[in-house]
């Protein structure tokens, strides 16, 4: 099993090129809170960009930041220059073409915006264990993200059959390729799960609760599997992944019954055998306490086919 595949696929990541800049010195522009990460690749020139608290950073061309939390952000050429809010920009269809902006100077730059959104947060959203700021520098082995970047802005040039399909697909492979980028980066015990897949030890431990969750792990099972002892694992495991072990079989316990109960149309007391509870009642507890509703009324709420048996309806009249 590839987990980080599978986390990516279960979020529903999706998002799409918001704007391609062409800029003349002075420039100054102002991107309010979004409720998604936004990306900025800068492809030519110099840009400082301006977070809140005084934070700053410098950018030059080929550096790529992702702005994880979406919060209100600045990038300007001279700090003296009046802030121009993209809101405000005029241009139909919305992401198409490029929009030239500022002054006649040089220096001039160019820059790609864009977004990611995920559709389905409560599956454990990769987003969240990225630092609110991520800046990626160019690198030897980095054609990727510009060929990626650049594809995006063809294919947002003009209008065309299935283009928001192509634009997310495209976002989704942009994001799996700064994943995979950043983690190769990490530190031990940086990044969560994310950074501790990396491990010899904790990966694999990993690996083994995202494919049978319903098994009764246990500290000594797991530090047996991957070599080391109940004591060692369990701290181990701990320091990479940031949480315990138990906690952690508790929480992908939880993800995998609320995706199942979105997904399938198995019963509860199936839902609750495949995540290893031997009773429905024990089981309904948990995810109550975990998810803030029953898992009747989970199902009645997130189903996404729009079609829900009447089944379903009166399990979770039933269940409650």
């Amino acid at each position: 099993m590839d987990i980080l595949a599978e986390v990516i696929d279960r979020v529903r990541l999706g998002g799409t090129l918001l704007f391609h800049f062409e800029l003349g010195d002075p420039w100054r522009l102002a991107l309010p809170q979004r409720p998604y990460a936004l990306f900025h690749y800068l492809s030519r020139g110099s840009a400082t960009l301006a977070l809140e608290q005084g934070r700053e950073l410098h950018m030059t061309a080929g550096d790529f930041v992702v702005i994880s939390r979406g919060e209100p952000h600045e990038f300007y050429s001279d700090r003296r220059t009046k802030p121009f809010s993209v809101l405000d920009l005029d241009r139909s269809p919305a992401h198409l073409g490029v929009v030239h902006h500022g002054g006649d100077a040089e220096p001039y730059s160019t820059m790609i915006c864009g977004k990611f959104t995920v559709a389905r947060p409560s599956r454990g959203s990769v987003l969240e264990l990225l630092p609110p700021l991520l800046l990626l520098k160019p690198t030897e082995d980095g054609e990727w993200l510009e060929a990626i970047l650049r594809r995006m802005v063809t294919e947002s040039a003009r209008e065309r059959p299935g283009q928001g399909v192509a634009l997310s697909r495209l976002t989704e492979v942009l994001f799996v390729e700064v994943l995979r980028s950043w983690i190769k980066s990490l530190g031990p015990g940086e990044g969560g799960w994310l950074g501790a897949m990396a491990d010899p030890h904790i990966g694999p431990a990993l690996q083994l609760i995202h494919e049978r969750p319903d098994r009764p792990w246990t500290l000594d099972d797991l530090g047996q599997r991957v070599g080391l002892g109940r004591s060692a694992f369990s701290a181990r495991f701990t320091k990479l992944v940031g949480q315990s072990m138990y906690r952690y079989l508790l929480a992908r316990r939880m993800e995998e019954a609320a995706f199942l109960l979105e997904s399938s149309d198995d019963g509860i007391a199936r839902i609750a055998t495949r995540v290893g509870y031997e009773t429905t009642a024990a089981f309904s507890k948990v995810f109550l306490r975990h998810h803030g509703l029953s898992p009747g009324r989970y199902r009645a709420v997130h189903r996404s086919d729009g079609g829900r048996r009447q089944a379903d309806v009166l399990e979770a009249v039933a269940a409650d």
